[in-house]
């Protein structure tokens, strides 16, 4: 018989495998459910700036022909595709914080209903994954879009899968369409689902675009993330930690089960935050 330190040993590698296990799986949910949570209360708060949303069906209708000023971070449009559940605003900016909000529109295409590539970008499986089922799209679907100067109608003329590289899909084009893209298969950043609809009814203007200088499909449109420090991912998890090891010994003092029971809700508020600075030091890529 193995001798009790060498048991005690084994017992305690196998109990810290099973937590780190269970960390990891609660992890995976977050990122799947949890950062769905905040998608939706940066939702709330962007649709009560944006335009009126579409109704299915719609056409094109311009309604203020003079272009508005463009605000960064902020809601500019209201996209809807009926055919797969998407009512979302739009955020102008595909920064890493950006699309954490809503799918972003990048600053240096027109905006949709303007004459040129309005382009999108969303995330496929976080962040309440706007573009979720964009694969199932097919040629003649519509895609409605309300921004400050009307509604717009596009409808789906290309779908194709492209590697992060190919930024030729951002490009200004002489007709007028809209262009959405995305991660690849889901769950993966190993390629972009590019979606690109055609305007249905009279362009506006667009104004002069910004330089776009270096472009990346992976990087610009937030779908690769920003590093960040890791230094409040350390403390968070230093705090989670402490809380956990307290009501252990706690346990080991009193009722076992109440000691957990009481540390319970502040471990889980704590770990809900630790998981959040993961979240940011991780490549948002999915």
């Amino acid at each position: 018989m193995p001798p009790v330190g060498f048991r005690r040993f084994i017992a305690g590698l196998g109990r810290t495998l099973i937590g780190t296990g269970v960390l990891i799986l609660l992890f995976v949910a977050y990122e799947l459910w949890g950062t769905g949570l905040f998608e939706h209360r940066s939702q709330e708060r962007l649709r009560r700036a944006a335009p009126p949303a579409p109704e299915c069906g719609q056409g094109s209708a311009i309604t203020n022909p003079t272009p508005p000023p463009t605000p960064d971070g902020e809601a500019i449009a209201i996209i809807k595709i009926c055919k797969i559940g998407v009512e979302k605003a739009i955020v102008n900016g595909v920064g890493d914080e950006d699309l954490k909000k809503a799918p972003g529109h990048y600053p240096d295409t027109p905006l949709p209903g303007q004459q040129g590539n309005a382009a999108i970008a969303g995330h496929r499986t976080t962040y309440g994954a706007p573009f979720f089922r964009l694969d199932e799209m097919e040629i003649g679907d519509p895609i409605l879009v309300s921004t400050a100067q009307g509604r717009f109608r596009y409808e789906v003329s290309e779908k194709k899968v492209v590697t992060p590289a190919h930024v030729e899909v951002l490009d200004n084009t002489p007709d007028n369409r809209l262009t959405l893209t995305t991660c690849e298969p889901r769950f993966s950043a190993a390629k972009r689902l590019i979606l690109i609809a055609s305007l249905k009814g009279e362009a506006l203007a667009a104004p002069t675009p910004k330089p776009a200088g270096p472009r990346s499909l992976a990087g610009e449109a937030g779908l690769s993330g920003k590093r960040r420090t890791i230094i409040p991912t350390l403390e968070w998890g230093a705090i989670a930690a402490a809380i956990a090891i307290g009501a252990w010994l706690l346990g080991r003092m009193w009722r076992k089960w109440l000691a957990y029971l009481i540390a319970a809700p502040f471990f889980f508020v704590v770990l809900f935050v630790f998981f959040e600075n993961v979240s940011r030091i991780l490549p948002a890529n999915i």
